[in-house]
């Protein structure tokens, strides 16, 4: 009697959902949304699409998957300082959700779909929480909570989503080279307007090459915060 043979490559261990999870955010890491497909993952991973399917779903399960899971450790990882304020506590949890973006770009679209898609997910349901007992403790009033809330998770994504490239940006830029270039180019470009018509451009012109876009970000938050306070 002839033994069956094994066909090659194929995993013999049992795959977990984690390991499933892990593998698509590595994909996605590297090339974007487009890199992710069950092909490839399966592939990566030496199992059959019929295994992915069974412990996370549809493509459009990995995606959600993949971005629950970077956004829960972010915060997770992100803990507020010991006797903090409020306001330190949301500066916290906006520069998690900032670094998880800019190391992860594909997470801007991600994000930004689940919140409209799922508002009772967990990653909707985690960053309204985290933010908005925040909001409650600063004074704002109950009745504009949601309003407060929305606006820094607002202020967040879109800050953040500019930073990063875009998938089907044909503009070239990528990493902090692509950065120095890019701000170069355009403080050049700035440089060139007329001053007589464009005093404000050519007063902060150096500004803009030099600036550190993490203080930037948080200055952002400091002026809506600032604005929080004085809702009455």
């Amino acid at each position: 009697m002839t033994t069956p043979t094994r066909r090659p490559g194929r995993r013999n261990q049992v795959l977990s959902r984690d390991q499933i999870i892990a593998a698509a955010i590595e994909l996605l890491d590297g090339g974007g949304e487009g890199a992710l497909t069950v092909r490839a993952l399966s592939e990566r991973l030496s199992t059959g699409a019929g295994a992915i399917a069974y412990h996370v779903g549809k493509r459009d399960d990995l995606l959600d998957a993949a971005t629950e899971t970077v956004v829960t450790a972010a915060l997770a990882a992100a803990p507020a300082p010991a006797a903090s304020t409020p306001a330190e506590e949301i500066r916290v949890a906006a520069l998690a959700l900032f670094d998880a973006i800019t190391a992860h770009p594909w997470l801007a679209t991600r994000l930004t779909l689940q919140i409209v898609r799922n508002p009772a997910g967990p990653v909707t349901v985690g960053i309204f929480e985290r933010i908005g007992r925040q909001v409650q403790a600063l004074g704002v009033p109950q009745e504009r909570w949601f309003d407060a809330a929305s606006t820094l998770r607002d202020y967040i994504l879109g800050a953040v989503s500019q930073k990063v490239r875009i998938e089907g940006d044909a503009s070239g830029i990528d990493g902090d080279a692509g950065r120095e270039e890019h701000l170069g180019a355009a403080s050049a470009g700035w440089q060139e307007l007329a001053p007589e018509t464009h005093p404000f451009m050519h007063a902060i012109v150096g500004q803009m090459r030099d600036h550190d876009d993490r203080e930037q970000f948080l200055t952002g938050i400091a002026v809506i915060l600032d604005g929080l306070t004085r809702l009455r």
